[in-house]
């Protein structure tokens, strides 16, 4: 009897105390990224239209093929345009006689008058019938310049190199110059557009107008530009900077802003989204933390501390911008510290628990790398194996 109530007597055995995982802030420089939506344009658009108006009597260039400057697209009618320029050249032969003849009467004429045998007035007319029938020989010849020209004008060709988009015509179509056959776009390199907001843009205004003065640089503003394509892959051409617009857009309070990218196979094409990013300036010394172990409440950001207790406290924090996976904080943790990633629904604050290092996936840089996980009051874990000092308190 003594004994079983001895046992009766006895406390429950504490709970186990809840087990976490943490990871140290750590404390390092980061590329901040900026990244907008970006839509491609081809560096030349030429849309190709007829100069005369004719008949369209064929199409020498299949659509969507890589034409080069000079090479012709289109053939129309020529046969109203090569009457023309007959008609052209036989007024020029008449003038060219008319202008000999007019010659011939002022040689003529010229000792005549002055040896007093004909009126001086009659190698004056003669002179004037002569430098008439030259301009006359002159504009006869711009007619058939002209002619020439209209005629040339009959094989529509392509003032560019680059590729050539859908035809809006078909053969036997009357065309005129207000018709556009169709555009040919030069894409390598290709511009992409996006817009930055006022804020974004005052921070780099230095450097864009460096690179506007600069024009001839191409290096003047060192901004290395990616594009992420619609598949999530990178495209594996860097772009580089080459103006922005001349005004902010009032509605919008954004403005715009170039960037050309290197096309040599054409996979980038006119009309094209992607995202657009770039690194535009170094956090030095920022605080990263997993944005998993930030929790928001209230529109305010907190973070759960391990004290060095073994106890779990809640601290308030700033948060900056997102560097991949992590989470720069401006405010409210100290390079060293301890925040609970995993477990954050199993501890409230003052609860003592039990600790183990988080593991996060890769997603630093290349080249950068995380310090060792050390618990508070614990000593780094010996390479070979054995305990890691991941348990107790």
């Amino acid at each position: 009897m003594l004994l079983a109530s001895c046992k009766r007597s006895e406390a429950p055995p504490p709970p186990a105390r809840p087990v976490v995982e943490v990871v140290q802030v750590v404390q390092r420089d980061v590329p901040i990224h900026g990244v907008w939506t970006a839509t491609l344009t081809g560096y030349l658009n030429a849309e190709i239209r007829a100069q005369v108006t004719g008949y369209l009597l064929s199409q020498k260039v299949r659509e969507g093929s890589f034409v080069h400057r000079d090479e012709v697209l289109f053939e129309l009618d020529p046969r109203t345009f090569r009457a023309a320029l007959n008609e052209a050249n036989a007024e020029l032969a008449q003038r060219i006689a008319d202008e000999a003849r007019a010659t011939r009467d002022v040689e003529r004429d010229r000792p005549l008058a002055e040896a007093h045998a004909i009126p001086k007035a009659q190698l004056e007319t003669d002179i004037q019938v002569q430098r008439a029938a030259v301009g006359a020989v002159e504009a006869a010849r711009a007619n058939v310049q002209t002619a020439s020209l209209n005629l040339g004008f009959t094989k529509v060709r392509s003032l560019i190199d680059g590729i050539v988009g859908i035809t809006a015509v078909q053969v036997g179509n009357l065309v005129t110059p207000t018709s556009v056959l169709t555009t040919v776009s030069q894409i390598d390199p290709i511009k992409a557009w996006f817009s930055v907001s006022e804020q974004e843009y005052l921070d780099t205004a230095s450097r864009i107008h460096d690179a506007t003065l600069a024009s001839t640089r191409s290096d003047a503003l060192h901004i290395g530009f990616y594009i992420t394509l619609a598949d999530g892959s990178q495209y594996p051409h860097k772009g580089s900077f080459m103006f922005a617009n001349r005004e902010i857009d009032s509605l919008t309070g954004t403005i715009r802003l170039v960037a050309s990218f290197p096309n040599p196979r054409f996979l980038l094409r006119p009309g094209q989204f992607a995202r657009l990013g770039a690194v535009t300036r170094i956090a030095r010394g920022a605080l990263l933390v997993p944005q998993r172990a930030v929790g928001e409440l209230q529109g305010r950001y907190q973070v759960m501390v391990l004290q060095a207790d073994s106890t779990i406290a809640v601290r308030p924090v700033d948060v900056g911008v997102r560097v991949d996976s992590l989470w720069v904080i401006e405010r409210g943790l100290k390079r060293g510290e301890f925040v609970v990633v995993e477990g954050l629904q199993k501890v409230r604050p003052g609860v003592k628990v039990t600790a183990r290092p988080y593991v996060p996936a890769p997603a630093v840089a290349p080249g950068d790398t995380q310090p060792a996980t050390t618990l508070p009051g614990r000593t780094p874990a010996a390479p070979s194996g054995g305990t890691n000092g991941t348990k107790g308190g």
